[in-house]
This record gives C-alpha cells, structure tokens and sequence, in this order.
C-alpha cells in the first residue's frame, strides 16, 4: 500500500520533487534511527517522531528569536523606510528558519522517510525555506540602500533585489518541478546572496573611511558575523566532526554551528545595530 502511494505522488508534478534519492543510499527506514538522535512521542495514540531534537531547539530558538526582532522593527519603525525593510527581512528569515527546521530537523522523519520506499533528499518545505531566505537578503539590500545610499541608490537597490528573488525564483522553480538538485541546494542560494554580501561590506567600508559613523561600522560586524559564520559552517562540515562526536555518542552538527552562530548574529544585530538604523539624511 506504501509503494503504492509512493508511486501515485511521484506521478503529480508536485511529487516530482521526492523522486530525488537521499545521499546516503543505505538510509531507510531503520537505519534512520542509527545515523542521528530520534525521540519518539505519543500523543493521542499517534507516534510522533522528533529527528535531532537537540539541534530543533537550536533552529527553532533562531527562528523565533528573529523572527520578534523583525516584528520589532516593524512595530516601531518610527516612519523610517529602512527600519521597515530591516523588520520584513528579518520576518522572512526567521520564518526561514522555522520552516527549514521543520524539515531539515525535527519532522525530517514524517516528512522525507515514512511511508516512502526511497528516503527523500529534500521536501517542499526546504524549497520555500530557500526562497524565503533568499527574499530575506533581497529586503536587507533595500534597507541598506535607505540608510547608505540616496535616491538613485535606493531606486537601484530596489531595481537589484527584484531581479535577483525572480531570477532566483525561477532558478528553484525548474530545480523543484523538473528536478535538478543542484539547482535547489543550499549552496547555490549562498552563491545567490553572496554578491549582496560584498556588496554591503565594499559600501560600509568606503563609507566608514569617508564617514567614520557607528551605523557603518556596526553594519561591517553584520557581514563580517555571516563571513565568519559561514566559515565555521563549512569547516566544521569539511573536518566532518559531526559524524566523529556522533560515533562518541554526542550530537553537535555543522547545522548547530550554523544556528547557534547566527543566533549570536540576531542579538548582535538586536543591541548593536538596531538603536542605529534610520534613513539617510535622518541622522543626528
């Protein structure tokens, strides 16, 4: 009956995205519950699964913790457009995050082993995760540009940051439906938002040099906290200390490094940064 339903979504367009094999051929079913730490949950009569719960937490405590500094800068924007911008970011990002630990983390189980006969590589849940993430970079360039940048800038950034969610869009889109994988991994929207990144650090440092102002060099601890996270993320997955605790009974993922790393990042941004952001030509 399992196989039979497995067959059936894969016909849908929608379910095309399942078709792509996780990359560990040997993972099943069984084997799931011995390559990462699971909970198992009971609740009126139904079990649920937790897949990593300890990196849940982390994901989940990111999210929501960016989540309230995006409506924070929402609620109190003071009329000022960049501060806007700053709140619907962050709200895309941390929205991200929950979405993605949903999936990546805590029902990984629900949403990409049971009752299919092949382990999924990723699900739908990943994919707007991606596209949320992606937005989320797109909106801190807009808001940016109303703090640093005049009115051509600011028309410029908004012209830049609409292109590159649609071409992005796009990107996942054919990733997602035809499939590609390469086309939908984690990787590629990094690549996508790096050139922002450069961007911001290439604009707050021309402008401290010019300027010696707080906004910009807090902003400059903004990129370089996402260069130094990113690094700590990959090293830490290419020393593949994940699997080396694992085997010593002890769960601490590149993913947590990631996670925690950036949770640094939101209350640095919430203390530091915050109290400076308003509009170019707003400053006291």
């Amino acid at each position: 009956m399992a196989g039979s339903s497995f067959s059936e979504e894969n016909k849908s367009v929608w379910g095309r995205l399942y078709t792509i094999r996780h990359d560990d051929e040997t993972l099943n079913a069984d084997t799931w519950f011995t390559v990462q730490p699971c909970r198992r949950f009971h609740y009126f009569g139904k079990q649920i699964i937790i897949t990593q719960p300890s990196s849940t937490f982390w994901v989940y405590l990111l999210g929501v913790l960016t989540s309230v500094l995006g409506g924070y800068f929402v609620l109190q924007d003071h009329g000022q457009i960049s501060r806007l911008m700053w709140g619907v970011s962050l709200l895309l990002w941390g929205i991200g995050a929950l979405i993605a630990g949903t999936s990546y983390q805590a029902f990984g189980y629900q949403l990409k082993c049971a009752n299919r006969k092949h382990v999924a590589w990723t699900s739908w849940w990943e994919v707007i995760y991606l596209i949320f993430q992606q937005v989320s970079i797109s909106f801190m360039l807009i808001a940016v540009a109303h703090s640093c940048l005049g009115d051509k800038g600011q028309n410029l950034a908004v012209t830049a940051g609409v292109a590159l969610s649609a071409m992005y869009f796009v990107v996942v889109a054919i990733g997602a439906f035809k499939p590609v994988k390469l086309l939908i991994t984690f990787e590629l929207m990094v690549h996508f938002c790096t050139p922002v990144i450069l961007f911001f650090i290439g604009l707050n440092a021309w402008r401290y040099w010019q300027l010696s102002n707080d906004l910009d060099l807090a902003l400059l601890g903004v990129w370089f906290g996402l260069i130094v996270t990113m690094w700590a993320f990959n090293k830490y997955q290419s020393l593949g200390l994940t699997e080396k605790l694992w085997n010593k009974g002890t769960w601490f993922s590149e993913n947590d490094v990631l996670h925690v790393a950036l949770i640094v990042w939101v209350v640095y941004i919430a203390l530091i940064v915050q109290p400076l952001i308003r509009d170019t030509g707003t400053y006291s």
